[in-house]
């Protein structure tokens, strides 16, 4: 602790004055009457009485208690024991004590706010300053170097400042380290070959030992300070560190960090050493023909391998290992643990370290690397043995390839199981639906428009209707529902549908139409490619409000002709060569980011706010388009808006075996009578009890049967059978197994196949001549219309 002496008046300054006064007297006298006699007497006179003045001052009590000295010894106690920076300073900014925190953290006694440190902005502590005096206290926010520092200011009656300053120890701890590397213990080190530095946050030197500056100046007293410390080292294509002044003759480095302060941004300690040995060749062996084989052998395998010596560090990397990890090739990456993130390096260090010592099992990990932290890959690390000072061997394998394959498998087994868990339940929910409507049109038979009952019946078949529709949607997107496909060209049901999209695009959006000249022609459900359409438009409608405040745009439908030779050019791996006809969507929206791209058919998978998308929109447009034999591609950048390619192939004649699927049509209104004999088969009883009395009032004799097994029992007889229908999907024995038994006894007995599963699945099943298909749920004019259309085209 130090404090200025005090500055109170002497109290010798009057008895002076007097002797001064009595002197001058005594020398007028003796130069006017010329007398040394009454001259000594005036002169003495004034020496008694300064004496007697000097007297009464040292033995008589103070007058003035300000003159008197401050005592500051406790004061300097506790200063000394705060661990703060403490100083006072009088009302003229004087300095009159501080403590030796204070003078540790700014290098001295300085007046503050005067400070003379490194980073310190003293204007704002002169602000500060100003401002605990008019006000009583003030606080100012600083920064010594790269670490904070806070200063507290509080004034002490109307005469002194109290100074406290909180913070800066890595700045403190660096002063002390400076201090030690100029002196003594530096130049120990120094004398057994340690060079040592100190470097500050931004990689340059604060301070240098002796023979550090004579290694990388070239001289002992030159000035290193300031300087960028990674400009006096060099690398090599082995990792090994020299000094640039030496060369590559010179003996390699062993660098050593030492990071002493707490702060990850503050200063560091590095030391430095030469290596015991420097290593002869890129790979050092047992024997030098070891050594060459080893090295070509590494360097021609396709698997990414380096080799890592007994400290950690890389001795050779092959050019797969480089490939795949990306690094610098000129100036490699010294240790295993600068390839991988911050979260990875204590496992792989550890990892190493461990087959270093003599571990003698390999081992698998996943780490990512520092310039891709969202692609893990693989690397197997094991001990290398008889490979000179090689000690461990690294074997990367990129597995980002891989990882999106199993994603990929993970996502189909995914779709396949709610695929079949939705064709499951929609195939006895449509049971039941096809029992309900069947119900409804019996009792509507018996119910004139006037009647009470009749409305009720009525919406009852209705909400039936929209169960079943619902039922339709929801196997969409896993590709199980059942479709009506038919053959026709894709700009009829553009048109069909561009009504409901100006309706649905608002004003501010334009739709342009453009077709194509000679296009085939394409089998698909027309209700379904309308559904495609008007998602895409949905869509590109929402992409273009979301970018517009007015929500203006263009949407652009346009179909083309591709051919095979045109397929050909295109080198895709996923589009099969052939003729398509093409329908291109395109807006001029927001655009799909790259990330997000690749999700957008997933089911469930959307962008928008929660109660705004239910993410089945895009899916279900790929799985309708996958059903029908097409194919979907999707381009977009990211503020340039997006465009959906649709490839349906052009259709041909279907050969004699494919299921013939009659048009959609709309339902019947009119009865249709028949005559003749059916047999009917179905497993289900509240169906089976509902279509026989449908085709028992429309004029048909009906046979029932509960399974395929019934059924050929009652054949057995071989009754005179016209027309038999079937249910597909049945117990003991399904629909087509019993059919071609039936075939033996009835060559030409037309058949007619109703079933809630997807066409798809039944199509590779059914390979017989005149059959045909009723998708359930049903009404019972269908299934009339169906048996009579069946049998007349037998």
């Amino acid at each position: 602790m130090a404090s200025l002496p005090s500055r109170s008046p002497s109290s010798s300054i009057p008895a002076a004055i007097a002797g001064a006064t009595g002197l001058a007297a005594g020398g007028i006298m003796l130069w006017t009457l010329d007398n040394l006699l009454i001259a000594g007497a005036f002169v003495a006179t004034a020496l008694v009485l300064a004496g007697a003045m000097l007297a009464w001052r040292r033995i008589g009590p103070s007058r003035d208690s300000g003159e008197a000295t401050i005592d500051w010894s406790v004061a300097q106690a506790l200063a000394a024991a705060s661990p703060l920076a403490l100083a006072v300073t009088d009302r003229a900014g004087r300095l009159i004590c501080a403590n030796d925190r204070y003078a540790q953290l700014f290098g001295g006694y300085h007046t503050p706010p005067g400070v003379v440190a490194e980073g310190v902005d003293t204007a704002t502590l002169s602000g500060a300053a100003r401002a605990a005096w008019r006000d009583g206290t003030a606080t100012a926010a600083l920064r010594q170097g790269d670490a904070p520092l806070a200063a507290t200011l509080t004034r002490a009656g109307d005469a002194m400042m109290v100074w406290r300053f909180e913070g800066g120890q890595a700045a403190a701890q660096a002063a002390d380290m400076r201090a030690m590397i100029a002196g003594d213990p530096g130049e120990r080190l120094g004398s057994v070959g340690i060079m040592i530095a100190l470097l500050g946050p931004d990689g340059r030197i604060r301070a240098a030992n002796r023979v550090l500056r004579a290694r990388a100046m070239g001289s002992e007293d030159a000035g290193i300070e300031g300087r960028d410390f990674a400009r006096f080292l060099v690398t090599d294509n082995r990792g090994l560190v020299r000094f640039e002044r030496e060369g590559m003759g010179g003996d390699p480095l062993r660098i050593l960090q030492i990071p002493f302060a707490d702060d990850p941004a503050g200063p560091m300690l590095v030391a430095m050493l030469d290596e015991e040995e420097a290593p002869a060749g890129l790979l050092p062996m047992a024997s030098p023909g070891a050594s060459g084989q080893a090295r070509a052998l590494i360097s021609l395998l396709p698997v990414g391998m380096a080799l890592v010596d007994r400290d950690g560090r890389f001795l050779h990397m092959n050019e797969a290992f480089v490939r795949a990890t990306g690094v610098n090739a000129v100036a490699p990456p010294l240790y295993p643990g600068d390839l991988v993130v911050r979260e990875d390096k204590a496992a792989l260090a550890d990892a190493v370290r461990r087959f270093a010592g003599g571990a003698q099992h390999s081992a698998d990990m996943a780490v990512r690397l520092a310039d891709r932290p969202d692609e893990p890959i693989a690397l197997s690390i094991g001990g290398a043995r008889g490979l000179g000072d090689a000690a461990v061997l690294l074997s990367l394998r990129d597995t980002g390839e891989e990882g999106k394959l199993k994603r990929q498998v993970a996502q189909a087994t995914k779709m396949q199981a709610v695929g079949q868990l939705a064709g499951g339940v929609a195939h006895d929910f449509n049971n039941i639906l096809t029992a309900i409507i069947g119900h409804c049109d019996l009792m509507l038979m018996r119910h004139s428009p006037g009647d009470s009952d009749y409305d009720d019946i009525q919406q009852i078949r209705a909400n039936s209707n929209r169960a079943a529709a619902l039922t339709r949607q929801l196997l969409a997107f896993s590709r199980q529902q059942t479709l009506r496909p038919q053959v026709l060209q894709l700009p009829d049901v553009i048109s069909e549908v561009s009504n409901l999209l100006k309706r649905l695009l608002g004003e501010t959006v334009q739709l342009v139409v453009n077709h194509g000249r000679g296009l085939g022609s394409v089998r698909a459900d027309p209700g379904q490619l309308e559904q495609v359409i008007v998602n895409l438009a949905v869509n590109a409608r929402d992409a273009m409000v979301s970018r517009s405040p007015n929500g203006g745009g263009t949407l652009t439908i346009e179909t083309l002709s591709t051919s095979a030779q045109q397929v050909r050019a295109m080198h895709d791996d996923v589009l099969p060569v052939g003729d398509y006809v093409t329908l291109r969507v395109c807006d001029t929206g927001t655009g799909i980011p790259a990330d997000i791209l690749p999700k957008i058919f997933e089911p469930f998978f959307t962008t928008k706010e929660v109660g705004k998308g239910t993410g089945l929109g895009l899916s279900t447009v790929y799985g309708i388009i996958k059903q029908s034999g097409g194919y979907i591609f999707a381009e977009s950048r990211a503020g340039r808006g997006s465009v959906f390619t649709i490839h349906l192939p052009v259709h041909a004649d279907a050969p004699k075996a494919d299921v013939a699927l009659p048009r959609a049509k709309p339902e019947p209104t009119e009865p249709a009578w028949g005559s003749g004999t059916i047999l009917l088969v179905e497993d289900e009883d509240m169906v089976r009890a509902i279509a026989e009395r449908a085709l028992t009032r429309q004029g048909y004799t009906v046979l029932t049967a509960e399974h395929g097994e019934a059924a050929l029992e009652l054949l057995a007889d071989r009754p005179h059978i016209d027309l038999l229908i079937s249910d597909v999907v049945m117990p003991t024995m399904d629909g087509p197994t019993m059919v071609r038994h039936v075939r033996d006894a009835y060559p030409t007995l037309p058949i007619l196949f109703m079933s809630g599963y997807a066409e798809e699945q039944l199509r590779r099943s059914i390979d017989l001549d005149q059959v045909s298909f009723l998708p359930k749920p049903f009404s019972v004019l269908q299934l009339a219309t169906a048996a009579r259309d069946a049998l007349a085209q037998s």
